[in-house]
């Protein structure tokens, strides 16, 4: 398992890998309107213009594919957090999670969490902060991550 920078060169293996586990795990819930809205961000295109932002976009390589792809907006903010369908439950997401983290220039992270995604982020010591919200068809649960000083987590301390 090797976790690394996202390259213009896997840009579509990338978006493919985020469509899929999202017409897999997330669409069946969505209107035509919030599936759309995903397509559009997932496209090739879009994360090219978001790579050219303050975005951290980590992927996680095994066997040569992408497996699992993360996104951390502006140090602060996680808003993807994709495993290929067969590839879930064997702690790639863990691994992303924590790779993401340790670029984090915040004592909290916050995401928008899918609602299938929830149970998720909360084994990845998210909690919920907010009521279900709901952005261009997309429906999703608020939810943050306090983390430890740098400082404190250096030395082991709380």
């Amino acid at each position: 398992m090797h976790i690394r920078k996202l390259t213009p060169d896997d840009l579509p293996h990338a978006s493919a890998l985020c469509l899929d586990a999202f017409m897999q795990a997330v669409a069946p819930s969505l209107s035509a309107q919030g599936v759309e809205t995903f397509t559009k961000v997932a496209a090739p295109k879009a994360f090219a213009e978001r790579m050219q932002d303050d975005n951290l976009m980590l992927v996680c390589v095994m066997d040569g594919a992408i497996t699992g792809l993360i996104e951390l907006k502006e140090g602060r903010h996680v808003t993807m957090l994709f495993i290929a369908p067969r590839w879930q439950r064997q702690g790639i997401g863990r691994r992303l999670m924590s790779a993401a983290l340790e670029h984090a220039r915040v004592e909290v992270v916050t995401v928008r969490a899918s609602l299938s995604s929830v149970p998720a982020y909360q084994r990845y010591g998210f909690n919920l902060a907010g009521e279900v919200g709901e952005f261009a068809g997309l429906a999703y649960q608020p939810m943050e991550k306090p983390l430890l000083p740098r400082a404190a987590a250096a030395s082991g301390a709380e």
